[in-house]
Formats: structure tokens, sequence, C-alpha cells
């Protein structure tokens, strides 16, 4: 992790046995080991927190998103009803058989829904001015 090789831990471990001596050197071992232990724990917990976070934040945005394609395609929708009307499926020209034995007959294509447009100012002629 560091590039600390056996023999530099070797050194670091005899300058502490010269610096504390025999009796002070496994209590102050036990002691390093336990405040690694707990560094470790910490930065894991904060490392788990943010990464739950930084997916909280993914599925918020993502939950955002659509919510924003489903107001915009209900505003398509009121403006321009016929353009995003669903696709009805094509009908085939020939009906299944009847399971009564009878030929399969062509069938019409459905009629197309009429609209009715109110009529507009601009679609009626103005009556000529009297001069």
């Amino acid at each position: 992790m560091f590039g600390i090789s056996f023999s530099e831990l070797l050194l670091v471990g005899l300058v502490a046995l010269l610096v504390l001596g025999p009796e002070r050197l496994p209590g102050a071992a036990r002691t390093a080991g336990l405040w690694i232990g707990r560094l470790k724990r910490s930065f894991n917990s904060i490392k788990q927190e943010v990464e739950r976070e930084i997916g909280a934040d993914e599925i918020r945005r993502q939950l955002h998103n659509e919510h924003i394609l489903s107001l915009e395609k209900e505003a398509q929708r009121i403006i321009n009803p016929q353009s995003v009307a669903p696709q009805e499926p094509a009908t085939p020209e020939v009906a299944q058989p009847v399971a009564t034995g009878e030929p399969a007959l062509p069938r019409e294509p459905a009629p197309a829904p009429a609209t009715h447009a109110a009529p507009s100012s601009h679609d009626t002629p103005l009556p000529p001015r009297a001069s």
C-alpha cells in the first residue's frame, strides 16, 4: 500500500524497541493496533455512507427524470392529441378461420374516427363591406 518493505518495518520495530523499551513496547503495539483498527472502521463506514448517498442521489435523479418525461408526454398529449395517440395494431387482411368450419372471410378495415372541429373565424368568409 505505501511501498514499505520488510527491512523498513524491521528498522521501525528496532527503533521502537530502543525508544520505548521491552516493557512498554507490547502495550504500545497493542494501542497502535487498536487505533489503526478504529481508523480503518471509520474510513470504511464513511466510504459506505458516501456510496449509499451517491446511490440514493442516482435513484432520485432517475425518478425525477422519469417524472419529467411523463409530464412532457402528458403535455404533448394535451397540446396535440392526434400525434401522440397510441398506435392501433394493424388488422390482418384475412380473419382467422372459425372453429365451426366456416371459411375465412376478408375483413374490412375499421373506419377512421371522424374529427369535428368547431368552425373558426378564419374558415368563414366575411361579407362584403358596404361602401
